[in-house]
């Protein structure tokens, strides 16, 4: 029994954004996922640094942990998960949370670098306000005590 599957059609139709770059940080994947979660077209992304999702402050330790990966080939985001906050065409925040995988050219040089993200700002909101309001009953404890 063959149980392939429509890898083309899964990475179309899947919720979470596929993003591959270059050893340099170029986009050279987008997939629909990506499209609606950042705001820029594949056309848009395509051909352009990472830079385009990143927020400014944390470009320069993005690009250090992205060479370190490139040159190690080691990362511990292949099982565990990274979040971090990410910025949309239109400049709002979001909270994004992803794993990556190292793809490898046929001499074991590294090709590329997938990311599979999600959106997890609502997620991450919602703890904020959360957290917000423990720390507000714990002042009321605090204080009556």
């Amino acid at each position: 029994m063959n149980h392939a599957i429509d890898l083309d059609a899964f990475v179309r139709e899947t919720g979470d954004a596929i993003i591959a770059a270059n050893q340099d940080g170029v986009i050279v994947f987008w997939n629909p996922a990506a499209e609606a979660m950042f705001g820029f077209t594949a056309q848009d992304a395509v051909g352009n640094s990472l830079d385009l999702i990143i927020p400014e402050r944390l470009r320069r330790r993005h690009w250090d942990a992205f060479r370190r990966t490139m040159s190690t080939g080691k990362t511990k985001y292949g099982k565990e998960v990274l979040r971090v906050p990410a910025i949309h065409k239109d400049g709002h925040k979001l909270s994004i949370a992803f794993t990556i995988a190292i793809l490898r050219s046929p001499n074991n040089g590294i090709e590329s670098i997938v990311a599979i993200v999600r959106d997890e700002t609502e997620r991450w909101d919602e703890e904020r306000e959360l957290r917000r309001r423990l720390e507000k009953a714990d002042g009321r404890t605090a204080a009556s005590e």
